[in-house]
């Protein structure tokens, strides 16, 4: 059975009045928890501790609060009392504090009272940017086009690069030093960010340069790597398989490949293909089930316990074999626009499992948000506190609404805004 992604498919737990209502209390509940990263005194949304109160020892972060911004943006555009005025106090921090007003961009974190703490621009972060603006434009925010034009534009400025067909990594403040790396990662969300940005402004050109990403990412190095997705570069965009060996739990740049990845990457190939219609290439849907397919084959549960592994080596080894909540949510999230796109009950039970996994283990129903992560061995721990709902938060989403527009642009069509 194949479906053309616009509706749910009778039997699926999407169809299901009851399913998509937990899939609302979730994300109600979440939204509670995230409402504790808007209470403190310093600029933007704070990095919440376990019981989801601001952390004192971390300072505050462009990408968390570039990402609560969007969570609250969607909030909003379903109609939550009051996330408004949280996406305006997000606004406010990426207009004021968090913008360089001297060179451009903006500074990746802060001091407590405001003041620059780390300066570097990268492109990780200023996909958030784009992302958070787009979606508090498509909700209507005051301020909230401008900001979005103004980041497209750093975007198009100094991280784009079409002799490459990606985006390039980071540079210094005054955009003078070029960090010699390329990163996966960060052309991932640079994805994510121009499918939002296409999707609220009209503007086709962002897809062009979304498609080019992914045809170099994944359809040309993970293909060719047997869909083990390849996270780090040189500067000639020469794959570097031993990157970071000696901080194997980095946050951002893990040693080996993670399988998280492939599933959030399958999840984006297939808005792409929805966004691009008749014109999206053929191999768009085969390539998101060989990123699917290889993460449930050699990720999940290599060890015998249940969950996806955070990375693997090169021979399909558990190297950090803690269990994020980053990867699980995203893993829901590929299984529902594979169940949405093609109907067929492998993916269902696939989304089935997953959030079985979620509610027995990682839903923390005592101090709020999920578990960030459950440690295996005597691994260091990834992450510390539950510092955001984005990808959680997603989660509910996503097996919600359409393939494209995507998540703004979808909750405000179906606003009859659109």
């Amino acid at each position: 059975m194949t479906s053309t992604g616009d509706s749910p498919q009778s039997g699926h737990w999407t169809s299901v009045a009851s399913h998509r209502a937990w899939l609302d209390g979730e994300a109600d509940r979440l939204l509670s928890f995230a409402e504790g990263a808007g209470t403190g005194p310093a600029p933007g949304f704070a990095w919440l501790d376990d019981d989801g109160r601001p952390d004192p020892t971390q300072a505050p972060q462009l990408w968390i609060t570039a990402r609560m911004t969007h969570v609250f943006a969607l909030a909003c555009l379903r109609g939550r009392p009051g996330a408004g005025p949280l996406v305006d106090r997000g606004l406010a921090a990426l207009t004021g504090p968090f913008q360089d007003t001297e060179h451009g961009g903006w500074f990746s974190s802060l001091t407590g009272d405001g003041a620059p703490a780390a300066t570097d621009k990268s492109a990780y972060d200023h996909a958030f940017v784009v992302l958070a603006a787009a979606s508090a434009t498509a909700a209507g925010r005051p301020g909230a086009a401008e900001l979005l034009q103004q980041a497209l534009d750093v975007v198009e400025q100094h991280f784009w690069r079409d002799a490459e067909g990606r985006s390039v990594e980071s540079w210094d403040r005054t955009w003078a030093e070029l960090e010699p790396y390329r990163g996966a990662n960060s052309n991932m969300h640079t994805v994510e960010a121009f499918l939002t940005a296409a999707a609220v402004t009209g503007d086709d050109r962002w897809l062009t340069r979304a498609t080019s990403i992914v045809e170099l990412l994944v359809h040309t190095a993970a293909r060719d790597n047997g869909w083990r997705l390849p996270e780090h570069f040189d500067p000639e965009w020469r794959s570097l398989p031993d990157y970071n060996a000696d901080r194997k739990n980095d946050k951002f740049r893990p040693y080996g490949s993670t399988p998280g990845h492939w599933l959030e990457w399958s999840r984006l190939l297939l808005h792409l293909e929805a966004a691009l219609g008749a014109d999206a290439p053929e191999w768009l849907l085969d390539d998101a089930r060989s990123l699917f397919g290889a993460a449930v084959e050699v990720g999940w549960a290599p060890d015998g316990e249940s969950g996806f592994v955070y990375t693997l080596d090169w021979s399909d080894r558990p190297v950090v074999a803690s269990r994020l909540h980053w990867v699980l949510t995203e893993a829901i999230g590929a299984a529902a626009v594979l169940v949405r796109r093609t109907g067929e009950p492998e993916y269902e039970h696939w989304y089935r499992t997953f959030w079985d996994e979620a509610a027995v283990r990682f839903l923390d129903r005592d101090r709020g948000s999920w578990v960030h992560e459950l440690p295996v061995g005597d691994a260091d721990p990834v992450w510390s506190g539950k510092p955001d709902v984005y990808h959680a938060y997603q989660a509910t989403l996503l097996p919600q609404l359409p393939l494209s527009p995507v998540l703004a642009a979808a909750l405000r069509q179906s606003l009859g805004d659109g």
